[in-house]
């Protein structure tokens, strides 16, 4: 019982002091008149026994007591102080923080902008791409259009050319049953009357005559038939002069005579190339067309 009512009494002085030292401080004989005050209030006089026993106990305690509560104080003090200082430390540290966060988010905001800056630009980067495609397309088919047309009248120049320059004749003696032809005291132009083919129209059928419509290289041939005991010859000549021959000889008169030759030339517009058959000499032709004489345009000359 001692011990309980000096714990209150030490628990109720000790409120009051930390009071007071927060109010403005007491001294040691304001602390003892104090704790007298409340052990007076708190402790009705019972008995004079139980009373003298209290305030005994109560003194000795309170004021074994005394030392110890300045020191809580004082404990609690720098508890106070240090806790007023972490309070302050971290108040800067939010203060930091924050001005951390509204520079992250200026920075944030800023990258936004950019990237909304950098997505236009793609955008546009895009738009431009389409555009120049587009062009480009559209170029390239008036361009293909342009060659295709250019190349369609390139062919029909070319076809008209090669029209132009389509020249190849071939031609027989005669289309009758048989046909002896010589022996003559002078040469003689052979007419190649019976005309197989006469591309360009420069071989004349009447005379015997080819003349060339271009400059270029022609090549023409002749073959030649008879029967034996008189020479066959024929020779291809170029603006009156001899330029080949197809000769054969054979001393019986049952004996066949064949021969041929050929020759490429190169004309100039306005030449002519014939066959002559060569003075005392005989051919003989007939439907099966032994002696023949043919002539092309090999390619034209500039």
């Amino acid at each position: 019982m001692k011990a309980l009512v000096c714990i209150l009494l030490l628990l109720e002085t000790f409120v009051f002091v930390v009071q007071q030292q927060v109010d403005g401080g007491l001294n040691e004989n304001e602390i003892s008149q104090q704790i007298s005050s409340e052990d007076g209030r708190q402790n009705p006089p019972q008995t004079d026994t139980l009373r003298a026993e209290a305030s005994t106990d109560s003194q000795q305690y309170c004021n074994l007591g005394i030392p110890d509560i300045h020191a809580a104080l004082r404990e609690l003090t720098a508890t106070v102080t240090e806790q007023k200082a972490n309070i302050r430390e971290l108040t800067a540290t939010v203060t930091e923080q924050k001005a951390n966060i509204r520079e992250l988010t200026a920075t944030v905001t800023e990258q936004k902008e950019k990237n909304r800056e950098l997505t236009a630009t793609v955008t546009e980067q895009k738009e431009n791409i389409r555009a120049l495609e587009t062009q480009l397309r559209d170029e390239m088919n008036k361009k293909n259009e342009e060659i295709s047309n250019l190349t369609l009248s390139q062919v029909e120049e070319l076809r008209k050319e090669n029209r132009d320059r389509e020249i190849a004749f071939s031609a027989s003696l005669t289309q009758s049953s048989i046909e002896y032809i010589g022996p003559f005291s002078t040469e003689i132009t052979l007419t190649y009357r019976n005309v197989f083919t006469n591309i360009g129209n420069a071989y004349n059928p009447i005379t015997g005559i080819f003349t060339a419509p271009l400059k270029g290289a022609y090549m023409f041939r002749i073959s030649v038939y008879g029967h034996g005991g008189i020479t066959s010859t024929a020779a291809i000549h170029k603006n009156g002069k001899q330029v080949v021959s197809a000769h054969d000889i054979q001393p019986q008169a049952q004996d066949r005579l064949n021969s041929s030759n050929g020759v490429v030339l190169i004309l100039e517009v306005g030449d002519v190339v014939y066959v002559r058959l060569w003075s005392g000499n005989r051919i003989v032709d007939s439907y099966n067309n032994h002696n023949t004489f043919s002539g092309f345009l090999l390619f034209p000359l500039r």
